[in-house]
Protein backbone atom coordinates (compact mmCIF):
# COMPACT_ATOMS: atom_id res chain seq x y z
CA UNK A 1 0.00 0.00 0.00
CA UNK A 2 1.38 3.42 -1.01
CA UNK A 3 2.64 5.74 1.72
CA UNK A 4 0.48 8.80 2.41
CA UNK A 5 2.30 12.11 1.92
CA UNK A 6 -0.54 14.48 2.88
CA UNK A 7 -3.79 13.89 4.73
CA UNK A 8 -6.13 16.82 5.26
CA UNK A 9 -8.92 15.62 7.56
CA UNK A 10 -12.30 17.30 8.05
CA UNK A 11 -11.01 20.81 7.33
CA UNK A 12 -13.49 23.65 7.84
CA UNK A 13 -12.66 27.27 7.02
CA UNK A 14 -15.14 30.13 7.31
CA UNK A 15 -14.82 33.69 6.01
CA UNK A 16 -17.42 36.40 6.72
CA UNK A 17 -20.61 35.20 5.07
CA UNK A 18 -18.90 32.31 3.26
CA UNK A 19 -18.06 28.69 4.15
CA UNK A 20 -14.87 28.29 2.11
CA UNK A 21 -14.19 24.69 3.19
CA UNK A 22 -16.92 22.43 4.53
CA UNK A 23 -15.59 19.34 6.36
CA UNK A 24 -13.12 18.84 3.49
CA UNK A 25 -10.80 15.83 3.44
CA UNK A 26 -8.02 14.99 0.98
CA UNK A 27 -5.43 12.19 0.92
CA UNK A 28 -2.40 12.35 -1.38
CA UNK A 29 -0.03 9.44 -1.88
CA UNK A 30 3.74 9.87 -1.84
CA UNK A 31 5.31 10.29 -5.29
CA UNK A 32 2.00 11.07 -7.02
CA UNK A 33 1.00 14.00 -9.18
CA UNK A 34 -2.41 14.62 -7.65
CA UNK A 35 -4.79 16.90 -9.54
CA UNK A 36 -7.27 19.11 -7.70
CA UNK A 37 -10.06 20.47 -9.85
CA UNK A 38 -13.38 22.23 -9.39
CA UNK A 39 -15.32 25.32 -10.35
CA UNK A 40 -14.25 28.78 -9.19
CA UNK A 41 -15.15 29.18 -5.54
CA UNK A 42 -15.11 25.41 -4.96
CA UNK A 43 -12.42 25.88 -2.30
CA UNK A 44 -9.29 24.63 -4.12
CA UNK A 45 -7.08 27.64 -3.42
CA UNK A 46 -8.34 27.94 0.16
CA UNK A 47 -7.44 24.30 0.81
CA UNK A 48 -3.93 24.85 -0.55
CA UNK A 49 -3.57 27.98 1.59
CA UNK A 50 -4.47 25.93 4.66
CA UNK A 51 -1.70 23.50 3.74
CA UNK A 52 0.82 26.35 3.29
CA UNK A 53 -0.16 28.22 6.46
CA UNK A 54 -1.76 31.23 4.78
CA UNK A 55 -5.10 30.35 6.39
CA UNK A 56 -5.68 28.63 9.71
CA UNK A 57 -8.84 26.46 9.68
CA UNK A 58 -11.55 26.57 12.33
CA UNK A 59 -11.37 22.79 12.66
CA UNK A 60 -9.69 19.75 11.18
CA UNK A 61 -6.27 18.09 11.16
CA UNK A 62 -3.25 17.96 8.86
CA UNK A 63 -0.90 14.99 8.67
CA UNK A 64 2.39 14.98 6.76
CA UNK A 65 3.86 11.52 6.17
CA UNK A 66 1.76 10.11 9.01
CA UNK A 67 2.70 12.75 11.60
CA UNK A 68 0.37 15.46 12.87
CA UNK A 69 1.48 18.83 11.48
CA UNK A 70 0.61 22.15 13.10
CA UNK A 71 0.83 24.59 10.18
CA UNK A 72 0.05 28.11 11.33
CA UNK A 73 2.25 30.12 8.95
CA UNK A 74 4.62 29.78 5.99
CA UNK A 75 7.57 28.88 8.25
CA UNK A 76 5.60 25.92 9.61
CA UNK A 77 4.86 24.83 6.04
CA UNK A 78 8.56 24.99 5.12
CA UNK A 79 9.53 22.95 8.20
CA UNK A 80 7.05 20.28 7.06
CA UNK A 81 8.48 20.24 3.52
CA UNK A 82 5.53 22.01 1.85
CA UNK A 83 6.11 24.63 -0.87
CA UNK A 84 3.81 26.33 -3.37
CA UNK A 85 4.49 27.77 -6.83
CA UNK A 86 1.68 30.28 -7.32
CA UNK A 87 0.20 31.48 -10.61
CA UNK A 88 1.49 34.97 -9.78
CA UNK A 89 5.18 34.19 -9.45
CA UNK A 90 7.21 35.50 -6.51
CA UNK A 91 10.19 36.56 -8.64
CA UNK A 92 12.45 39.61 -8.18
CA UNK A 93 13.15 40.45 -11.86
CA UNK A 94 16.29 42.54 -11.29
CA UNK A 95 17.94 39.95 -9.04
CA UNK A 96 19.94 37.05 -10.43
CA UNK A 97 18.58 33.54 -10.85
CA UNK A 98 20.81 32.47 -7.96
CA UNK A 99 19.51 35.19 -5.66
CA UNK A 100 15.92 34.28 -6.53
CA UNK A 101 16.50 30.61 -5.74
CA UNK A 102 17.95 31.51 -2.33
CA UNK A 103 15.60 34.45 -1.69
CA UNK A 104 15.13 34.77 2.07
CA UNK A 105 17.35 31.72 2.68
CA UNK A 106 20.90 32.84 1.92
CA UNK A 107 23.75 30.50 2.86
CA UNK A 108 26.53 32.06 4.97
CA UNK A 109 30.19 31.13 5.34
CA UNK A 110 29.96 32.62 8.78
CA UNK A 111 27.49 34.93 10.47
CA UNK A 112 28.40 37.91 8.28
CA UNK A 113 29.61 36.66 4.88
CA UNK A 114 27.27 35.17 2.26
CA UNK A 115 28.71 32.08 0.55
CA UNK A 116 28.15 33.27 -3.02
CA UNK A 117 30.27 30.53 -4.60
CA UNK A 118 28.30 27.75 -2.93
CA UNK A 119 24.97 29.38 -3.81
CA UNK A 120 25.98 29.84 -7.45
CA UNK A 121 27.16 26.24 -7.77
CA UNK A 122 24.00 24.95 -6.10
CA UNK A 123 21.85 27.08 -8.41
CA UNK A 124 23.64 25.56 -11.44
CA UNK A 125 23.03 22.06 -10.07
CA UNK A 126 19.35 22.74 -9.47
CA UNK A 127 18.77 24.21 -12.93
CA UNK A 128 20.65 21.28 -14.52
CA UNK A 129 18.40 18.93 -12.53
CA UNK A 130 15.47 20.70 -14.18
CA UNK A 131 17.06 20.30 -17.61
CA UNK A 132 18.14 23.92 -17.99
CA UNK A 133 21.62 25.20 -18.88
CA UNK A 134 21.27 28.91 -18.16
CA UNK A 135 23.33 31.78 -16.80
CA UNK A 136 22.42 31.80 -13.11
CA UNK A 137 24.13 35.18 -12.72
CA UNK A 138 21.73 36.86 -15.17
CA UNK A 139 18.73 38.84 -13.87
CA UNK A 140 15.73 36.52 -13.58
CA UNK A 141 13.58 39.05 -15.45
CA UNK A 142 15.61 38.48 -18.64
CA UNK A 143 14.04 35.03 -18.92
CA UNK A 144 10.47 34.19 -19.91
CA UNK A 145 7.62 33.17 -17.63
CA UNK A 146 8.27 29.47 -18.25
CA UNK A 147 11.88 29.71 -17.06
CA UNK A 148 10.86 31.86 -14.09
CA UNK A 149 8.43 29.12 -13.09
CA UNK A 150 11.25 26.56 -13.15
CA UNK A 151 13.29 28.94 -10.96
CA UNK A 152 10.40 28.88 -8.46
CA UNK A 153 10.45 25.06 -8.53
CA UNK A 154 14.24 25.12 -8.00
CA UNK A 155 13.63 27.38 -4.99
CA UNK A 156 11.19 24.80 -3.58
CA UNK A 157 13.70 21.96 -4.06
CA UNK A 158 16.40 24.04 -2.39
CA UNK A 159 14.13 24.31 0.64
CA UNK A 160 14.00 20.47 0.71
CA UNK A 161 10.32 20.50 -0.18
CA UNK A 162 8.92 17.01 -0.44
CA UNK A 163 5.43 18.30 -1.33
CA UNK A 164 5.10 20.96 -4.03
CA UNK A 165 1.83 22.67 -4.92
CA UNK A 166 1.49 23.98 -8.49
CA UNK A 167 -1.37 26.52 -8.66
CA UNK A 168 -2.51 27.03 -12.28
CA UNK A 169 1.12 26.71 -13.46
CA UNK A 170 0.40 26.74 -17.21
CA UNK A 171 -1.88 29.80 -17.30
CA UNK A 172 0.76 32.05 -18.91
CA UNK A 173 2.88 29.44 -20.68
CA UNK A 174 3.26 28.60 -24.36
CA UNK A 175 3.04 25.08 -25.75
CA UNK A 176 6.79 24.36 -25.57
CA UNK A 177 7.02 25.78 -22.05
CA UNK A 178 4.17 23.53 -20.91
CA UNK A 179 5.96 20.51 -22.38
CA UNK A 180 9.14 21.39 -20.48
CA UNK A 181 7.23 21.97 -17.23
CA UNK A 182 5.45 18.60 -17.48
CA UNK A 183 8.73 16.84 -18.29
CA UNK A 184 10.30 18.44 -15.20
CA UNK A 185 7.39 17.55 -12.92
CA UNK A 186 7.41 13.91 -14.05
CA UNK A 187 11.18 13.71 -13.46
CA UNK A 188 10.81 15.11 -9.95
CA UNK A 189 7.87 12.81 -9.21
CA UNK A 190 10.01 9.83 -10.17
CA UNK A 191 12.61 11.05 -7.67
CA UNK A 192 10.00 10.88 -4.89
CA UNK A 193 8.59 14.41 -4.74
CA UNK A 194 4.80 14.66 -4.37
CA UNK A 195 2.86 17.22 -6.38
CA UNK A 196 -0.55 18.83 -5.92
CA UNK A 197 -1.57 20.20 -9.31
CA UNK A 198 -4.41 22.75 -9.58
CA UNK A 199 -5.71 23.43 -13.08
CA UNK A 200 -8.87 24.37 -14.94
CA UNK A 201 -7.61 22.61 -18.08
CA UNK A 202 -9.10 19.14 -18.15
CA UNK A 203 -6.69 17.87 -20.79
CA UNK A 204 -3.77 18.69 -18.46
CA UNK A 205 -5.34 16.70 -15.63
CA UNK A 206 -5.62 13.64 -17.87
CA UNK A 207 -2.16 14.09 -19.39
CA UNK A 208 -0.16 14.72 -16.21
CA UNK A 209 -1.97 13.53 -13.08
CA UNK A 210 -1.92 10.07 -11.51
CA UNK A 211 -4.98 10.75 -9.38
CA UNK A 212 -7.54 13.53 -9.24
CA UNK A 213 -9.80 15.02 -6.57
CA UNK A 214 -12.92 16.96 -7.54
CA UNK A 215 -14.25 19.68 -5.23
CA UNK A 216 -17.65 21.35 -5.46
CA UNK A 217 -19.29 23.89 -3.16
CA UNK A 218 -16.38 23.72 -0.67
CA UNK A 219 -16.72 19.94 -0.30
CA UNK A 220 -14.96 16.77 -1.42
CA UNK A 221 -16.86 15.05 -4.23
CA UNK A 222 -14.61 12.25 -5.48
CA UNK A 223 -10.99 11.07 -5.55
CA UNK A 224 -9.95 8.47 -8.09
CA UNK A 225 -7.28 7.48 -10.61
CA UNK A 226 -7.40 9.94 -13.49
CA UNK A 227 -7.51 7.16 -16.09
CA UNK A 228 -10.74 5.85 -14.56
CA UNK A 229 -12.72 8.97 -15.52
CA UNK A 230 -13.89 10.25 -18.86
CA UNK A 231 -13.88 13.95 -19.63
CA UNK A 232 -17.68 14.09 -19.46
CA UNK A 233 -17.72 12.30 -16.09
CA UNK A 234 -15.15 14.70 -14.67
CA UNK A 235 -17.17 17.71 -15.83
CA UNK A 236 -20.34 16.22 -14.38
CA UNK A 237 -18.69 15.80 -10.97
CA UNK A 238 -17.37 19.38 -11.12
CA UNK A 239 -20.60 21.16 -11.98
CA UNK A 240 -23.12 18.72 -10.50
CA UNK A 241 -24.90 18.24 -13.78
CA UNK A 242 -24.27 17.03 -17.32
CA UNK A 243 -23.13 19.64 -19.83
CA UNK A 244 -24.21 18.73 -23.34
CA UNK A 245 -22.23 21.37 -25.23
CA UNK A 246 -18.98 22.95 -24.06
CA UNK A 247 -19.14 25.53 -26.86
CA UNK A 248 -22.73 26.79 -27.22
CA UNK A 249 -22.11 28.49 -30.56
CA UNK A 250 -25.20 30.17 -32.01
CA UNK A 251 -25.93 31.12 -35.60
CA UNK A 252 -24.65 34.60 -36.45
CA UNK A 253 -25.39 37.11 -39.19
CA UNK A 254 -22.54 39.39 -40.17
CA UNK A 255 -23.52 43.03 -40.22
CA UNK A 256 -21.73 46.20 -41.17
CA UNK A 257 -18.06 46.92 -40.67
CA UNK A 258 -17.31 47.81 -37.04
CA UNK A 259 -13.52 48.04 -36.86
CA UNK A 260 -10.87 48.20 -39.57
CA UNK A 261 -7.14 48.69 -39.19
CA UNK A 262 -4.76 49.31 -42.07
CA UNK A 263 -0.99 48.82 -41.93
CA UNK A 264 -0.88 49.30 -38.17
CA UNK A 265 2.68 49.09 -36.83
CA UNK A 266 4.41 49.37 -33.47
CA UNK A 267 8.10 48.68 -33.91
CA UNK A 268 9.32 45.66 -31.99
CA UNK A 269 5.82 44.29 -31.41
CA UNK A 270 3.69 44.13 -34.60
CA UNK A 271 4.06 45.16 -38.22
CA UNK A 272 1.83 46.19 -41.11
CA UNK A 273 -1.35 44.77 -39.55
CA UNK A 274 -4.55 45.00 -41.61
CA UNK A 275 -7.88 43.32 -40.82
CA UNK A 276 -11.61 44.02 -40.56
CA UNK A 277 -14.04 43.03 -37.81
CA UNK A 278 -17.81 43.17 -38.33
CA UNK A 279 -20.89 43.62 -36.22
CA UNK A 280 -22.79 40.42 -35.49
CA UNK A 281 -19.74 38.13 -35.53
CA UNK A 282 -17.04 36.70 -33.30
CA UNK A 283 -13.57 37.25 -34.72
CA UNK A 284 -11.05 34.88 -33.16
CA UNK A 285 -7.39 35.90 -32.86
CA UNK A 286 -5.04 32.94 -32.52
CA UNK A 287 -1.29 32.43 -32.33
CA UNK A 288 1.45 31.28 -30.02
CA UNK A 289 2.41 33.16 -26.86
CA UNK A 290 4.56 36.12 -27.95
CA UNK A 291 2.90 36.46 -31.36
CA UNK A 292 1.92 40.09 -30.62
CA UNK A 293 -1.83 39.58 -30.23
CA UNK A 294 -2.26 41.37 -26.89
CA UNK A 295 0.16 44.14 -27.91
CA UNK A 296 -1.84 44.80 -31.10
CA UNK A 297 -5.15 45.25 -29.29
CA UNK A 298 -3.62 47.24 -26.45
CA UNK A 299 -2.51 49.71 -29.13
CA UNK A 300 -5.96 49.74 -30.75
CA UNK A 301 -7.42 50.53 -27.32
CA UNK A 302 -4.93 53.38 -26.82
CA UNK A 303 -2.86 51.79 -24.06
CA UNK A 304 0.32 52.04 -26.15
CA UNK A 305 1.20 54.30 -29.13
CA UNK A 306 1.58 53.10 -32.72
CA UNK A 307 4.29 54.14 -35.17
CA UNK A 308 2.20 53.90 -38.33
CA UNK A 309 -1.20 52.88 -39.69
CA UNK A 310 -4.86 53.84 -39.47
CA UNK A 311 -7.84 52.80 -37.36
CA UNK A 312 -11.40 53.05 -38.70
CA UNK A 313 -14.54 52.81 -36.54
CA UNK A 314 -17.80 52.37 -38.47
CA UNK A 315 -15.84 53.12 -41.66
CA UNK A 316 -14.57 56.48 -40.33
CA UNK A 317 -10.89 57.24 -39.68
CA UNK A 318 -10.44 57.60 -35.92
CA UNK A 319 -7.60 58.78 -33.71
CA UNK A 320 -7.13 56.69 -30.56
CA UNK A 321 -4.16 57.59 -28.42
CA UNK A 322 -5.71 57.02 -24.98
CA UNK A 323 -8.18 54.52 -23.49
CA UNK A 324 -10.77 57.24 -22.85
CA UNK A 325 -10.81 57.92 -26.62
CA UNK A 326 -11.39 54.22 -27.25
CA UNK A 327 -14.22 54.14 -24.72
CA UNK A 328 -15.74 57.25 -26.34
CA UNK A 329 -15.74 55.27 -29.59
CA UNK A 330 -17.63 52.48 -27.78
CA UNK A 331 -14.74 50.03 -27.58
CA UNK A 332 -14.48 47.75 -24.53
CA UNK A 333 -11.26 45.92 -23.64
CA UNK A 334 -11.42 42.94 -21.28
CA UNK A 335 -7.79 42.58 -20.31
CA UNK A 336 -5.91 39.36 -19.67
CA UNK A 337 -4.17 40.92 -16.66
CA UNK A 338 -7.12 41.19 -14.30
CA UNK A 339 -5.13 42.04 -11.15
CA UNK A 340 -3.10 44.95 -12.53
CA UNK A 341 -5.24 46.28 -15.39
CA UNK A 342 -8.72 44.87 -14.97
CA UNK A 343 -9.69 45.52 -11.36
CA UNK A 344 -9.19 47.87 -8.44
CA UNK A 345 -8.66 45.17 -5.83
CA UNK A 346 -9.33 47.47 -2.86
CA UNK A 347 -12.73 48.48 -4.30
CA UNK A 348 -15.88 46.45 -3.77
CA UNK A 349 -17.30 44.17 -6.42
CA UNK A 350 -20.17 46.60 -6.94
CA UNK A 351 -17.81 49.56 -7.40
CA UNK A 352 -15.73 47.64 -9.94
CA UNK A 353 -18.82 46.59 -11.88
CA UNK A 354 -20.00 50.20 -12.13
CA UNK A 355 -16.68 51.95 -12.67
CA UNK A 356 -16.77 52.10 -16.48
CA UNK A 357 -20.40 53.19 -16.69
CA UNK A 358 -19.95 55.86 -14.02
CA UNK A 359 -17.50 57.60 -16.34
CA UNK A 360 -19.81 57.39 -19.33
CA UNK A 361 -22.62 59.56 -20.66
CA UNK A 362 -25.04 57.66 -18.41
CA UNK A 363 -23.24 58.67 -15.22
CA UNK A 364 -26.08 60.91 -14.03
CA UNK A 365 -28.40 57.92 -14.02
CA UNK A 366 -25.90 55.67 -12.29
CA UNK A 367 -25.02 58.18 -9.60
CA UNK A 368 -28.33 57.12 -8.11
CA UNK A 369 -27.39 54.60 -5.40
CA UNK A 370 -30.34 52.27 -6.02
CA UNK A 371 -29.64 52.19 -9.75
CA UNK A 372 -25.98 51.33 -9.09
CA UNK A 373 -26.94 48.56 -6.69
CA UNK A 374 -29.41 47.10 -9.18
CA UNK A 375 -26.78 47.08 -11.98
CA UNK A 376 -24.30 45.37 -9.66
CA UNK A 377 -26.77 42.72 -8.49
CA UNK A 378 -27.95 42.05 -12.06
CA UNK A 379 -24.35 41.51 -13.22
CA UNK A 380 -23.55 39.28 -10.23
CA UNK A 381 -26.60 37.14 -10.94
CA UNK A 382 -26.04 37.06 -14.69
CA UNK A 383 -22.39 35.99 -14.43
CA UNK A 384 -22.96 33.84 -11.30
CA UNK A 385 -20.18 35.65 -9.44
CA UNK A 386 -19.68 33.96 -6.07
CA UNK A 387 -19.65 36.74 -3.47
CA UNK A 388 -21.08 37.28 0.00
CA UNK A 389 -22.61 40.52 -1.33
CA UNK A 390 -21.79 43.38 -3.72
CA UNK A 391 -19.79 45.13 -0.98
CA UNK A 392 -17.18 42.36 -0.78
CA UNK A 393 -13.73 43.55 -1.91
CA UNK A 394 -12.69 42.36 -5.37
CA UNK A 395 -9.30 41.35 -4.00
CA UNK A 396 -10.96 38.75 -1.77
CA UNK A 397 -12.47 36.81 -4.68
CA UNK A 398 -11.00 33.75 -6.38
CA UNK A 399 -9.18 34.38 -9.65
CA UNK A 400 -12.04 33.12 -11.77
CA UNK A 401 -14.62 35.26 -10.01
CA UNK A 402 -12.34 38.28 -10.41
CA UNK A 403 -12.28 37.57 -14.14
CA UNK A 404 -16.07 37.52 -14.21
CA UNK A 405 -16.15 40.95 -12.54
CA UNK A 406 -13.80 42.30 -15.24
CA UNK A 407 -16.12 40.97 -17.96
CA UNK A 408 -19.20 42.22 -16.15
CA UNK A 409 -18.02 45.82 -15.83
CA UNK A 410 -17.53 46.07 -19.59
CA UNK A 411 -20.76 44.27 -20.51
CA UNK A 412 -22.58 46.94 -18.49
CA UNK A 413 -20.87 49.69 -20.54
CA UNK A 414 -23.04 49.06 -23.64
CA UNK A 415 -20.09 49.23 -26.01
CA UNK A 416 -20.30 48.32 -29.71
CA UNK A 417 -16.92 46.59 -30.02
CA UNK A 418 -15.81 44.11 -27.37
CA UNK A 419 -12.17 42.98 -27.30
CA UNK A 420 -11.78 39.99 -24.99
CA UNK A 421 -8.17 39.01 -24.26
CA UNK A 422 -8.07 35.41 -22.93
CA UNK A 423 -11.59 35.86 -21.48
CA UNK A 424 -11.79 32.39 -19.92
CA UNK A 425 -8.25 32.24 -18.51
CA UNK A 426 -8.44 30.76 -15.02
CA UNK A 427 -12.20 30.14 -15.28
CA UNK A 428 -13.84 26.77 -14.70
CA UNK A 429 -15.91 24.84 -17.25
CA UNK A 430 -19.31 26.03 -16.03
CA UNK A 431 -18.19 29.67 -15.93
CA UNK A 432 -16.66 29.38 -19.39
CA UNK A 433 -20.04 28.41 -20.81
CA UNK A 434 -21.58 31.44 -19.07
CA UNK A 435 -18.97 33.68 -20.74
CA UNK A 436 -19.62 32.06 -24.14
CA UNK A 437 -23.33 32.68 -23.72
CA UNK A 438 -22.65 36.34 -22.96
CA UNK A 439 -20.60 36.52 -26.16
CA UNK A 440 -23.55 35.00 -28.01
CA UNK A 441 -25.89 37.61 -26.49
CA UNK A 442 -23.59 40.44 -27.55
CA UNK A 443 -23.42 39.15 -31.12
CA UNK A 444 -27.21 38.74 -31.19
CA UNK A 445 -27.40 42.45 -30.27
CA UNK A 446 -25.32 43.18 -33.39
CA UNK A 447 -22.19 43.87 -31.38
CA UNK A 448 -18.70 43.12 -32.67
CA UNK A 449 -16.81 40.59 -30.53
CA UNK A 450 -13.07 40.00 -30.89
CA UNK A 451 -11.74 37.07 -28.86
CA UNK A 452 -8.01 36.61 -28.33
CA UNK A 453 -7.36 33.07 -27.11
CA UNK A 454 -4.52 30.59 -26.74
CA UNK A 455 -6.98 27.69 -26.48
CA UNK A 456 -7.62 26.24 -29.92
CA UNK A 457 -10.79 24.34 -28.91
CA UNK A 458 -12.22 27.70 -27.78
CA UNK A 459 -11.15 29.42 -31.02
CA UNK A 460 -12.72 26.66 -33.12
CA UNK A 461 -15.79 26.37 -30.90
CA UNK A 462 -16.81 30.03 -30.85
CA UNK A 463 -15.26 31.95 -33.77
CA UNK A 464 -16.91 32.88 -37.07
CA UNK A 465 -13.52 33.83 -38.52
CA UNK A 466 -9.97 33.47 -37.24
CA UNK A 467 -6.89 35.55 -37.90
CA UNK A 468 -3.62 33.87 -36.94
CA UNK A 469 -0.59 35.88 -35.83
CA UNK A 470 3.08 34.96 -35.64
CA UNK A 471 6.01 37.18 -34.63
CA UNK A 472 3.97 40.36 -34.93
CA UNK A 473 2.38 39.78 -38.32
CA UNK A 474 -0.85 38.20 -39.56
CA UNK A 475 0.00 34.88 -41.20
CA UNK A 476 -3.50 33.97 -42.33
CA UNK A 477 -7.26 34.33 -42.03
CA UNK A 478 -9.66 31.38 -42.02
CA UNK A 479 -13.47 31.48 -42.25
CA UNK A 480 -15.58 29.06 -40.21
CA UNK A 481 -16.99 27.53 -43.40
CA UNK A 482 -13.53 26.92 -44.89
CA UNK A 483 -12.04 23.42 -45.16
CA UNK A 484 -9.01 24.89 -43.37
CA UNK A 485 -11.00 25.74 -40.23
CA UNK A 486 -9.29 23.09 -38.09
CA UNK A 487 -6.61 22.81 -35.46
CA UNK A 488 -3.88 21.55 -37.78
CA UNK A 489 -4.16 24.39 -40.29
CA UNK A 490 -4.41 27.10 -37.61
CA UNK A 491 -1.26 25.69 -35.99
CA UNK A 492 0.45 25.62 -39.39
CA UNK A 493 -0.03 29.38 -39.65
CA UNK A 494 1.00 29.85 -36.01
CA UNK A 495 4.26 28.00 -36.61
CA UNK A 496 4.94 30.00 -39.76
CA UNK A 497 4.11 27.35 -42.33
CA UNK A 498 1.86 27.98 -45.32
CA UNK A 499 -1.20 25.80 -45.93
CA UNK A 500 0.14 24.91 -49.36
Amino acid sequence: MAETAVALKNITKVFPGVIALDDMSLTVQKGDIHGVIGENGAGKSTLMKVLTGVHVPESGEIEIFGETAHIRDSDDAKKNGVACVYQELNIVPDSSVTDNIFLGNYVYKNRLVIDKNYMRQRALELMHLLGQDIDVDAPCGTYGIGMQQLVEIAKAIQLDASIIILDEPTASLGEKEVEQLFKTVRKLRDSGITFLFISHKLEEIFELCDRVTVMRDSKHIITTDSDKLTKDELISYMVGRKLDNLFPKTETHRGEEALRVEKLTRMGEFYDISFTAYKGEILGVSGLVGAGRTELFQAIFGLTPTDAGEIYINNKATTIRRPDQAIANKIAFITEDRKHQGLILDFSVGENLNIVTLNSENSRFLLDKKAREKCSLDAIKRLKIKVSDANQLAGQLSGGNQQKVVIGKWVESNADIYILDEPTKGIDIGAKIEVYNIMNELVAQNKCVIMISSELPEILGMSDRVIVMREGIIKGEIDRNSEHFNQEDIMSYAWGRSLE
